[in-house]
């Protein structure tokens, strides 16, 4: 990452660093403490299948049962980050993961009072902006006139890519609206539903916000190659409008076959909660998260955005909950 976006504080970096070193120096161990009076069903809200949320909540899942967070514990497919925050706020989930930008923003009219938290940073989201190889598209510009997938409704990606297309100067009209010259015409695609629609020629760019690589892109690309578009250059104008919410990533070359790296827009992606969670379950749960991490990561995963205890503290300005404060400051001793 270059210096002009600048890396996370050295006093937050420095704690963490130090977490699993004073957690044995402290003679704590790697299993969990014990879960007496630990809740029947804990659910947590993923995402669409093939993509990572869903991964990495169904293993987040079989860990809350297998350490004994939970008696029983499952994973719930939805549309995204802001299904997942909605089941949230009303109740229907005990934990989420949800980018930062839609942790962020204000939540539906009605849902103001239920307040949420983080338990962590579990790793880092990619914006991908998908084209077929064959279409020529190389630049973000060419996309004004044509048609393009721009997320499921419910989903982070929604929220996100209209924010992008606005920072490129592109605006956009509906599929089926009017008409308008140079417009870019957006259609409300998720990922299974997007990427067939690129397969078959019938939008022109797909957006989707996950982790490296997405399953289901990297089987696509088996069918149809497919390129990525640099989107880093939108940087400096989404914090300007949104805030630091977003930073500049590389998805490495090897990602998926025959793709170079490419430098894109990344954000957060975080566990949450409702902030009148019972600490108990709270603390167990980030316990797991710092001594169980191995077994969270998808098989799909290059590994390289995963739950790194340097970013784990690093929830983009949304709030730890208490019980995870707590319990991050008894790891640091």
């Amino acid at each position: 990452m270059d210096d002009s976006f600048p890396a996370l504080a050295p006093t937050r970096r420095a704690l963490f660093k130090t977490v699993l070193t004073a957690a044995a120096a402290a003679g704590l161990p790697a299993a969990l403490t014990g879960c007496t009076g630990r809740p029947g069903l804990l659910t947590v809200a993923g995402g669409e299948p093939g993509g990572f949320y869903l991964e990495f909540s169904t293993l987040l899942a079989a860990a809350l049962e297998r350490h004994g967070v939970a008696e029983r514990a499952e994973a719930v497919s939805t549309g995204g980050s802001l299904d997942n925050l909605a089941e949230l706020r009303g109740g229907r989930a005990t934990f989420a993961v949800a980018l930062a930008d839609a942790a962020a923003a204000a939540p539906e009219p009605g849902t103001e009072a239920v307040t949420l938290a983080a338990l962590g940073k579990v790793y880092e989201n990619y914006v991908h902006c998908l084209v077929r190889r064959d279409s020529g598209i190389v630049d973000l510009s060419q996309l004004a006139g044509r048609i393009v997938a721009v997320g499921q409704p419910g989903s982070g990606t929604s929220l996100t890519t209209p924010r992008i297309l606005a920072a490129a100067g592109l605006d956009t009209r509906t599929v089926g609206g009017t008409d308008a010259d140079g417009t870019v015409a957006v259609v409300s695609l998720g990922l299974n539903d997007g990427l067939a629609a690129l397969k078959a020629g019938t939008v022109d760019a797909l957006f989707w916000s996950g982790g490296v690589p997405t399953a289901a892109v990297a089987a696509a690309q088996q069918e149809v190659p497919l390129a990525l578009l640099d989107l880093s250059a939108l940087l400096p104008e989404l914090r300007k409008r949104h805030g630091a919410q977003y930073d500049r990533v590389l998805i490495p070359e090897g990602s998926y076959p025959g793709v170079p790296a490419v430098w894109t827009v990344g954000a957060a992606n975080l566990l949450l909660c409702r902030t009148d969670l019972d600490a108990a379950t709270v603390e167990r749960t980030v316990q797991l998260l710092v001594h169980h991490a191995g077994e969270l990561i998808p098989q799909s995963s290059l590994g390289v955005q995963f739950l790194s205890p340097e970013t784990l503290i690093n929830t983009a300005g949304v709030p730890l909950h208490p019980a995870a404060a707590n319990a991050y400051r008894a790891l640091h001793g």
